[in-house]
């Protein structure tokens, strides 16, 4: 398995960074297809013994349960200065009015109880899920400053949110000497390619990693359009439309790149997101075991310029979504 620097820090991490999402006991949160405790185990002793050292998970992800689980594996399966664990906050985890955003207060608490959950004294990158509207960004950045300086975290991370937004918090970063956000959590696949506008630019420029969240477009680039899952018959996200308008000649394309290449078609569409300068790591659900040999594969799958453009060519512009 390949490493690279996460951005300009000296924080070294695999070039695919397993998506703990997808782990969580039955009954706590969201999602109908997340794995339980048991069958979620070979997923990361398989992602150990591959190579695999980066790992990201969120305090909201089956309410803590994800965060109980990747704990209690990578304390298995790794020593802990070996891996790199990512988590979030930010997302309702608690009902009533601070049980959830970026406040001063919910930040406090929710690094102790992700901890606790994860099992650790610190996690290596602390990300902030969403923008809030709500709380003053000056009193979320400090707050975050404090997690360092009190050794909870290692670094800071941001995800989706617009350009401007990280650029101006960056900047309140750097003026008030609070530690930086090295890192963005973006969503990036080649069914949504818009934050190469501004937003990657922005982080090329700024020496900030970008470790994009469904690569794969929630599976869709890895069947043909017409074909289900259960994910894609209960994952509100998908059945929202999030991707409903125009999408067929890509996903023909990667049909077409894999079937010439002779490889499943997730593969090529994770080597397209590999090949981008801008792309440290992207993150990878598994639920199933050839979910991680493709990513795995992906990695030294090398596409041609003829046939990214191929992969690229049916791209319609749209907004951006996930934030």
């Amino acid at each position: 398995m390949d490493h690279v620097r996460l951005g300009s820090t000296g924080l070294e991490v695999s070039r695919i960074c397993l998506g703990c999402m997808s782990y969580g006991e039955p009954g706590r949160g969201q999602h109908e297809w997340s794995l339980d405790e048991e069958a979620s185990r070979p997923f990361f002793r398989r992602a150990v013994e591959a190579g695999i050292t980066f790992f990201d998970t969120a305090d909201v992800y089956s309410l803590g349960s994800s965060e109980e689980i990747t704990g209690r594996a990578l304390a298995e399966y790794a020593r802990r200065d070996e891996v790199v664990i990512a988590t979030k906050v930010g997302l309702r985890t608690a009902p009533g009015p601070n049980g959830s955003g970026l406040s001063r207060k919910h930040i406090l608490s929710s690094i102790d109880a992700s901890l606790r959950r994860l099992g650790t004294d610190h996690v290596d990158l602390y990300q902030i899920h969403r923008w809030d509207p709500h709380t003053p960004i000056e009193e979320t950045l400090e707050a975050l400053d404090d997690v360092v300086r009190a050794g909870k975290a290692r670094y800071l991370g941001a995800s989706s949110m617009w350009a401007w937004q990280f650029a101006k918090a960056r900047h309140l970063q750097e003026r008030h000497g609070w530690a930086r956000f090295v890192s963005m959590q973006d969503h990036y696949n080649l069914l949504q390619r818009e934050d190469e506008r501004e937003m990657h630019p922005l982080c090329r420029d700024s020496g900030v990693a970008v470790i994009p969240w469904s690569p794969l477009a929630r599976g869709l680039l890895a069947r043909p359009a017409d074909e289900g899952s259960v994910r894609s018959g209960t994952d509100p996200v998908l059945l929202g439309g999030i991707y409903a308008e125009d999408r067929r000649a890509v996903v023909d394309a990667v049909g077409a790149v894999a079937a010439a290449r002779g490889v499943p078609r997730a593969q090529v569409a994770l080597a397209w997101v590999l090949r981008q300068p801008v792309v440290t790591a992207p993150i990878v659900g598994a639920t199933e075991p050839g979910h991680l040999d493709d990513a795995l594969a992906a990695v030294s799958l090398r596409l041609t310029d003829d046939e990214a453009a191929v992969l690229e060519a049916g791209y319609p512009a749209r907004p951006p979504a996930g934030f």
